[in-house]
């Protein structure tokens, strides 16, 4: 069994609070979990709303079907009221303006107001929800911050236990142990991923919703001796990487789409001078800024070309937070190796999503770095930063690392020294060098994961942060006798094809599902193997798609 939570209310009003509190419970109890949110850019009042998913059994997605809403306002009840399944609840103070069969009226606010503290009234309904779900209390004292003055921490408790005997119990829910799982958000795994991958620096302008990257990075920095730099802006932050890769760090920046925008010159910077560096982009809708606290997928076609000229780079997504931090890993790793670009794509609903996954296994990470010390020198020899080899990799020297040796880099074109040179012939070699890099990369990129029946009638295929919708359209599909899978990829550019050709080859209709306008990824995918797409099912309203999405397009005649 699974259930559906829906808080709702204004921007101030603590739904980040009592969600943050019920999540951390519902997984001390033994369920997995996942928890969207969807918010206004403002800082009081409109109408934001947290969804938290739970089960026995793995969750991936948010789902639109809800089993209770808490709603602090009544906007919730308005907005929210349709999406309630037949035996749903409204839970709300009886001061609500509003009636209906399905609410619960409770004196939330009078019973915080009979602790002296109206604010705790958040607190109350927590109760309220964990007695609904006859979730235990016990433990419940560690979720609350040593951060409050002890008398505040000491009525929230009290509040949570008052609420709890307003209500009977409406489910019986026995959870497992999972003591060996985390509850994460994807922003928080990609910083862990880069800790674990070897960061050594981190710069960046703040931009939703890629900052709490930075936030955590530089909540961390003194512990685990890393740089994090808050920049003057985009441009100045992608020149901080490279500069500081140039100088033998492991560097990162990130931003969303407008802040990447201005770091596109330096893109080609780090392609010619062949220096490591991986970019981070949290998409969100645009064009400009669009809708700044909302999810989208826009920004592919974008970014495997961005930047004036040609140069080898990789583009990998994220799909949830534990691929989110083996991600981060491979990315820091591939740069290192292949001296490039790589952009690590992750978006609005993964950045601020929780999710309940097993603890990462450190025993795995591999750092990998590829600095040369001189060896491949013969006596006498002189170092050449952009020697021509035959893998098309130059051996990458750190300034001063060896005695007697300098190591230039040029944005211009340049000599095998160097030196700036407007040749022919040696601006077709270093090109091809540049150029036969991207052979080798695509050799490590990861096949999309497949998911579902593997003898299909129907293909689906999309990338990152559609996984966990396409994973339940196909489980619920299939059990009702449909033959479908899915291609899910994760690494995009250079495009993996094997299983691509394998799965089109069987299947009848191929639909790439995507959340953009264009069909990104199904552009991508014609354009790299000719392979055609037989229709769309496309999102862009800056909502993340759902299961039940895809499931109702896919019923339509056109599909």
């Amino acid at each position: 069994m699974e259930y559906n939570i829906l808080i709702g209310g204004s921007a101030g009003q603590g739904l980040d609070t009592v969600s943050d509190f019920l999540e951390r419970v519902i997984k001390k109890s033994g369920f997995y979990l996942f928890s969207n949110k969807d918010y206004m850019s403002r800082v009081r009042g409109g109408h934001n709303f947290i969804q938290i998913r739970f089960g026995e059994k793995k969750v991936f997605a948010h789902k639109d079907q809800l089993d209770l809403i808490l709603a602090l306002d009544e906007n919730t009840v308005f907005n929210h009221k349709n999406k309630l399944n037949e035996n749903g609840v409204i839970i709300a103070d009886k001061g609500l303006k509003i009636d209906d069969e399905k609410i619960l009226k409770l004196p939330l606010i009078d019973v915080a107001k009979s602790l002296s503290l109206s604010k705790a009234f958040t607190s109350v309904a927590a109760g309220v929800v964990l007695k609904y779900f006859s979730l235990s209390l016990e433990g419940i004292e560690r979720f609350f911050s040593t951060k409050l003055s002890e008398d505040i921490r000491i009525k929230n408790i009290e509040a949570v236990k008052l609420g709890y005997d307003l209500v009977d119990s409406k489910f019986k829910l026995k959870g497992k142990d999972l003591s060996g799982h985390i509850l994460i958000n994807g922003n928080n795994a990609i910083a862990l991923g880069a800790i674990a991958g070897g960061l050594d620096f981190y710069s960046a302008y703040p931009m939703t919703p890629a900052t709490s990257i930075m936030t955590y990075l530089s909540k961390k920095q003194s512990e685990i001796g890393i740089v994090v730099d808050q920049a003057e802006d985009e441009i100045a932050a992608i020149n901080f990487a490279i500069g500081a890769s140039y100088a033998g760090a492991r560097a990162m920046t990130g931003s969303s789409g407008g802040g990447v925008s201005l770091m596109v010159e330096a893109f080609g910077l780090a392609g010619i001078t062949e220096t490591p560096v991986v970019v981070v982009d949290s998409q969100r809708p645009g064009p400009a800024t669009g809708l700044p606290t909302r999810t989208e997928q826009s920004d592919l076609s974008f970014l495997v070309t961005a930047s004036q000229g040609e140069f080898p780079r990789a583009v990998i997504s994220v799909r949830n937070a534990e691929d989110a931090f083996y991600k981060t890993v491979k990315a820091l790793n591939l740069a290192d190796k292949y001296q490039t670009l790589v952009i690590l794509l992750t978006d609005q609903y993964l950045a601020d999503s929780n999710i309940t996954i097993p603890k990462y296994d450190l025993s795995s990470v591999r750092i990998e770095k590829y600095v040369s010390n001189g060896e491949e020198l013969d006596n006498g020899e002189d170092y050449k930063r952009y020697k021509i080899t035959e893998s098309g990799i130059s051996p990458r020297m750190i300034p001063g690392n060896v005695k007697g040796q300098v190591v230039l880099v040029d944005s211009d074109e340049h000599n095998e020294e160097s030196h700036i040179t407007e040749s022919v012939d040696i601006r077709n070699s270093q090109m091809k060098k540049r150029m036969k890099k991207l052979e080798l990369i695509k050799e490590e990129m990861e096949e999309p994961e497949f998911i579902g029946d593997e003898d299909l009638d129907i293909l689906l295929v999309g990338f990152g942060s559609t996984y966990g919708a396409i994973k339940d359209a196909i489980n619920e599909l299939n059990k009702n006798g449909k033959k479908i899978g899915a291609l899910s990829f994760g690494d995009i550019y250079p495009l993996p094809e094997k299983l691509l050709i394998k799965y089109a080859n069987k299947a009848k209709k191929i639909i790439n599902v995507e959340q953009n306008f264009n069909g990104q990824l199904g552009k991508l995918i014609t354009q790299e193997t000719g392979i055609l797409m037989t229709g769309s099912i496309l999102k862009y309203d800056g909502r993340q798609i759902t299961g039940e999405y895809i499931i109702e397009k896919l019923g339509r005649e056109e599909f």
